[in-house]
Formats: structure tokens, C-alpha cells, sequence
């Protein structure tokens, strides 16, 4: 069976390698020159199964009105910029914000985080692939009490999900992430989740890659895709810049521009992107940089290490598709990691960047079929992506493949949608 993947990024380079370990003849569209280069590229470097949880919950319209009057707001709302598209995501998100949708939505992406994270271990035993990984798990700083009270309503949910915490005061902070001994009197407590993990998602990316090409993948690099063809509820084949390329089934994984090629064809799912920043920056005092992940509660920036270096990722900006580089939201990375490690890096030599996350108002990825027999959706990962690029490319290649998936599809597909399908098709 020839199936035809529309997008590079590591959910589509992670799905052709399930594809062709299954012994299917995969070919990979890619507008850009190689795999990992948009949303990729440089991410905050985290698998971070255990701090899966959607963005919309009880309290936060509270905090984000508070938030955009912060100097470092976590969240950035261009007025200017402000369509359609922008009011139906934040009113989507809005009618999420709710303990009953929290914790169900939570419960939903833990469960696809947590089989990506078995899966990604299975991954490593069987080829060895290496991405400057550290297996330390990673560390959610609270900077006042009432952050360490809140933090109880995700470890709820944890206990439920069966998924190891460390609950700690500031000595064990400290314990976790010995630099943070700098800022002893900014911390209040911490949670964190040894099982987490670090590395760089666009070397995984950019060797897996290799990896599927050694099992015969096909990517067509420098190809822009222009629509879908389609007869009744099958696809027949993708036009793109270099033609028509057919095949037997397709998926679509490009991320935010992923409503754009589906709308033609009927299908209106609520992926908007949310624009993050992030700072790559070399260390210069190795006893005073992270040795893992720091997740700063406050400000919603991590800051993670990476070889010789240190990625400090952050901020949700709602702009459309700008990708802009805006000074303002560069201050603000920088100020987290100066406060928390400021003996760790030299901020003079960052390489600034920005990428747009495909965010869906429940926090939930969109996994699965669609009303088209032969097109499949693996989308909407949020700030996750490579968190659960594993088990989505796992799960997708097995059905794909008409094969049980091995985890509860209940929650994850377009069908949660009710507006999502105007088409009229019996799948």
C-alpha cells in the first residue's frame, strides 16, 4: 500500500517511520528543504508526558486578563490581527475553561502522552537514535503558595492517570536542579515528574528521517501542496508544485496550516496557531545551568538543557500566521532564564526564533479517519508535538493499516467536533 504523508515536521516524519517499519511504500511532501524545519526547529526540547494538560481550564480567562496587563506576559493578543478565526478559537477555548472539561481533556492528552512516551523508549531500544536526550524529568517551579495549592488540581489528575509525581519544598527543588540554589528565595515549592525527558527535537527529527529514507521513504523536499483531488469520499491524489502525486491513502500533518488544505473538502477542524518564541544560548558556567527541564510556573517559559547549550521556550502569542520576530517577546524569554539561572548563559549570543503551534481549544490533537475512506488527520498537538509524536505516528500507521490501535481512541478524533464535518459521507 502507497501512502502519501503531507508534512515534514516530527509528526509526519515519526508516522512514516511506523508506516515503513509496517512495510508500506511511503512518500513524504515537505515544502521546505528538509524534515524539521517549522515548528521543529526549535522547540523547548521537552517529552513531557506528565505536564500534558490543555491551556483551557477553571481560572484561567481570570489569568489571562491579569496576564496581558503583565510586563512578561505568558499571553500576547494582537488586536491587530484580530479575524474570524481568532474569535472562534478564543471562544472555543473559552467554553473549555471548566473543571469538568479540564479534567476530561487532561485525561484525554495524558493518554496519548504517556503511550507516545512507551513508545519513544521502544524507539530508542530498537535503534539507538540519538538527540542529545537526557531522561531527568522535568521541574515545575511555583514562586508563591498559592501555585503550590493550585498545582493540586493536576495531580489529581495524575493520580488518577496512574503517573509518578514528586511533590517538594525548596530544598528539593534544589536537590532536583542544583543551580537553583542562586534563587533559593524566589522558589515557594515545586512539582516534579521524574519521568519526563529532554533532548532536540529537530536532530530526532532530521535522523529519523534518515532512518525512514533507510527503510525507503521517499520525501520530496521543496514541494508546496495546493489542494487535495477527490471523487465521492476517496481522495485521488495530492496537486502540488511538482504535480499530482497519488496515492492509496493520505494523512495530513502540517500542523496550522493543516484547516487550510482541509476546508475545501468540507472539513472545519479548530486548529489556530499559537505563536511561541524561543532562545538558544550557550553556557558558560556549567555548575549554574540547568541539567534538565525547568518549567517556570509563572511566566510559562521552560528552560531546557541541551548538550552545550540552553533552549528557553515560551510565551502564547494570537497573531494569525505572523512569524515576525518581535523584540518585546525575546526581553521577555531572556528575563526568565536571567532570573531563575543568571549565572548560566551568555544572552549576548542567543539565536532568537519563532514558531507557530497547532493549538486546538481543548488541548486535545486531532487523531484518526475522516469522512474521506482514504484520508487520515494527525494535527493539533499544541506545544506537545514532539511530547506525543511517537505514539500519534503509532497510532496513525496502525490504522492506516487496519490494525487495532493499542489505546482508547474515545476523544481524539474530528467526530468531537460537531461542526467540524459538512461533508456527507458515510466513512
Amino acid at each position: 500500500m502507497h501512502v502519501v504523508i503531507i508534512g515534514s515536521g516530527v509528526i509526519g516524519t515519526t508516522t512514516a517511520y511506523y508506516l515503513a517499519r509496517l512495510g508500506h511504500q511511503v512518500t513524504v511532501l515537505e515544502r521546505q528543504t528538509q524534515s524539521g524545519l517549522e515548528t521543529s526547529f526549535a522547540n523547548a526540547g521537552q517529552i513531557s508526558p506528565g505536564y500534558s494538560a490543555p491551556w483551557a481550564g477553571p481560572g484561567m480567562p481570570l489569568k489571562a486578563m491579569k496576564w496581558l496587563m503583565s510586563e512578561h506576559s505568558p499571553l500576547a493578543i494582537r488586536a491587530e490581527k484580530m479575524d474570524l478565526p481568532m474569535l472562534r478559537f478564543m471562544m472555543r477555548m473559552l467554553a473549555n475553561c471548566n473543571v469538568k472539561s479540564y479534567d476530561l481533556n487532561k485525561s484525554r492528552m495524558l493518554r496519548v502522552a504517556e503511550y507516545s512516551r512507551k513508545t519513544i523508549d521502544e524507539l530508542r531500544r530498537e535503534t539507538g537514535i540519538q538527540y542529545e536526550q537526557r531522561t531527568q524529568g522535568t521541574l515545575q517551579v511555583f514562586r508563591n503558595q498559592k501555585q503550590v495549592e493550585d498545582a493540586k488540581k493536576d495531580t489529581d489528575v495524575l493520580d488518577a492517570c496512574q503517573i509518578p509525581y514528586q511533590k517538594l519544598d525548596v530544598e528539593g527543588c534544589i536537590a532536583a536542579e542544583p543551580a537553583l540554589k542562586n534563587v533559593r528565595e524566589k522558589l515557594a515549592g515545586g512539582l516534579r515528574l521524574p519521568l519526563d525527558e529532554t533532548g532536540d527535537c529537530l536532530m530526532f527529527t532530521q535522523v529519523l528521517a534518515k532512518l525512514c529514507e533507510d527503510k525507503g521513504v521517499k520525501f520530496l523536499y521543496g514541494t508546496s501542496v495546493k489542494g487535495l483531488e477527490y471523487q465521492a469520499n476517496q481522495i485521488t491524489g495530492v496537486e502540488t508544485s511538482q504535480g499530482l502525486i497519488q496515492g492509496d491513502q493520505f494523512l495530513c500533518a502540517l500542523g496550522s496550516y493543516s484547516p487550510q488544505l482541509l476546508k475545501p473538502l468540507g472539513i472545519d477542524i479548530p486548529v489556530y496557531p499559537v505563536k511561541g518564541y524561543s532562545i538558544t544560548v550557550p553556557i558558560i558556567s556549567e555548575a549554574d545551568a540547568p541539567v534538565s527541564t525547568v518549567m517556570d510556573e509563572t511566566y510559562k517559559v521552560a528552560i531546557t538543557r541541551l548538550g552545550n547549550r540552553v533552549r528557553v521556550a515560551g510565551t502564547a502569542e494570537l497573531t494569525g500566521f505572523d512569524l515576525s520576530l518581535r523584540q518585546d517577546r525575546r526581553e521577555t524569554v531572556r528575563f526568565v532564564v536571567s532570573d531563575m539561572f543568571p549565572k548560566a548563559a551568555d544572552l549576548l549570543e542567543d539565536n532568537f526564533w519563532t514558531g507557530l503551534r497547532p493549538m486546538t481549544p481543548d488541548g486535545t490533537p486531532v487523531l484518526g479517519k475522516t469522512p474521506y475512506r482514504n484520508l487520515f488527520l494527525n494535527t493539533g498537538h499544541g506545544t506537545l508535538g514532539w511530547t506525543m509524536a511517537c505514539g500519534s505516528g503509532k497510532l496513525l500507521a496502525d490504522l492506516i493499516s487496519g490494525r487495532p490501535p493499542e489505546i482508547d481512541l474515545e476523544g481524539l478524533g474530528m467526530e468531537r467536533y460537531r461542526y467540524a464535518n459538512k461533508t456527507r459521507f458515510d466513512s
